[in-house]
């Protein structure tokens, strides 16, 4: 019987210091807790402070030269840069240093992959891997550039790479397809439900905020939660009651977080397409994060990319029953903020109060005596409106309602 041993990577983090030390380093604990949840040991970490990353190999000769030490020292498997590297400054480095270079992108894209458990997640994860790798694939270079006779000038030349691009691009364009067809049913179920008059709040946040945590806690489903980064991919959509007559669809959806790779945005749009579908956003923070104003910006920042704007903004400050959250928070760019805490059910009426009173700003109250005749507006109203008594009497149906602004007019 064989016994598998499972490698755990030992690495070192390097990062380009351009915008200050502070947030370089909050930058680098960051990313140490991406290297945690990828699997790997972190055994220590180099910053350089320059205007801007060496175009040949991200950090400059002088660090380059400790930076080996360093690997040697920590008998270190590999370094995780904290920015993109193009491929040239991959190959540089692993030339110069002789290990595992895992750029943050990479990295990301491995937990991605590590996490996604629909068919539908794991198309997306192999796309923007795809993506990322067709845009860093090199030959030869210089010597398959050449023109004329001579050793190593004739032959298939670039044959393997470019069989490489080509099954790359096939590969692509079949899965492209696939999410199309995704796509297409992920739209009809959007369909149904604005045919079935049930306003839609979208649950966005950086990543381990606790909006898997609010959703269990809030509407009973059985999410994956635990304190790691992106535990969750799949967007979940569950049904939630904030009174006795008013149902509000709540969806839970991928997590933000800085520099995310715009591979993972191209590929998980039709996933972030839910976020633009809402009709309100609750913006979940975590709020015991000494980081929570800088994720916060991330988040408003990431939403106006996707185009996300003009909607009502509901903030929860997460986890206030831990010790160190703060309890004096604000969000002057939300239109209400709620304390929360999901692990003890803190805030939750008043979510349900506040989520109640903006599905109310569009909505009528109205009182009507309806003629038997009548029955199908007395249908719509129950299909797209919240229907609060229903009478029948010798003169005809007695309702007590609140329809949309779009329904009052026909009813």
């Amino acid at each position: 019987m064989y016994e598998m041993e499972t490698i755990r990577e030992t690495v070192i983090l390097v990062a380009v210091d351009t915008e200050g030390q502070e947030r370089t380093e909050r930058s680098l604990d960051e990313l140490s807790e991406l290297a945690r949840t990828a699997g790997a040991n972190v055994a220590g970490r180099l910053i350089q402070s320059r205007e801007s990353v060496h175009p040949a190999t991200y950090i400059g000769k002088g660090k380059l030269l400790e930076l080996k030490d360093l690997i040697w020292e920590m008998d270190a498997t590999g370094i995780i840069c904290d920015d993109e590297l193009t491929s040239a400054q991959m190959k540089a480095l692993e030339e110069e240093l002789s290990c595992k270079i895992i750029d943050r992108t990479l990295l990301i894209l491995d937990i991605f992959a590590a996490r996604a458990l629909s068919g539908e997640g794991k198309i997306q994860v192999e796309l923007a891997q795809l993506r990322y790798r067709a845009s860093r694939l090199t030959g030869l270079g210089r010597s398959l550039s050449r023109l004329g006779g001579g050793i190593s000038t004739r032959g298939p030349g670039e044959k393997k790479l470019e069989t490489d691009r080509r099954l790359i691009r096939e590969r692509i364009s079949r899965l492209k397809q696939e999410l199309k067809d995704v796509e297409k049913h992920r739209e009809l179920i959007r369909g149904r439900r604005r045919q079935s008059g049930l306003q839609v709040a979208a649950l966005v946040g950086y990543t381990s905020a606790g909006k898997s945590s609010i959703e269990n806690a809030l509407t009973g489903a059985d999410i994956l939660e635990d304190d790691m980064l992106f535990s969750t991919l799949d967007t979940t959509t569950r049904s939630l009651k904030l009174d006795n007559t008013q149902e509000i669809l709540l969806t839970d959806t991928v997590g933000f977080i800085r520099k995310l790779p715009h591979h993972l945005v191209e590929a998980f749009r039709s996933t972030l397409e839910e976020v633009k579908d809402a009709d309100i956003i609750i913006h979940v923070v975590d709020a015991s994060n000494p980081q929570m104003e800088t994720q916060m910006h991330v988040v408003y920042d990431t939403l106006r990319q996707l185009g996300v704007e003009g909607r009502p903004v509901v903030t929860l400050f997460n986890k206030q029953d831990r010790p160190e959250a703060k309890s004096d928070c604000r969000d002057f760019r939300a239109d209400r903020s709620v304390l929360f805490s999901a692990k003890t059910g803190q805030g939750t009426e008043e979510l349900k109060k506040v989520l109640l009173e903006i599905i109310r700003r569009d909505q009528i109250y109205i009182e009507r005596l309806y003629d038997f005749s009548e029955a199908g507006k007395v249908q719509a109203i129950r299909g797209r409106g919240q229907l609060l008594s229903e009478e029948y009497v010798p003169e005809g149906i007695r309702i007590k309602a609140y329809v949309p602004r779009d329904l009052y007019g026909n009813v």
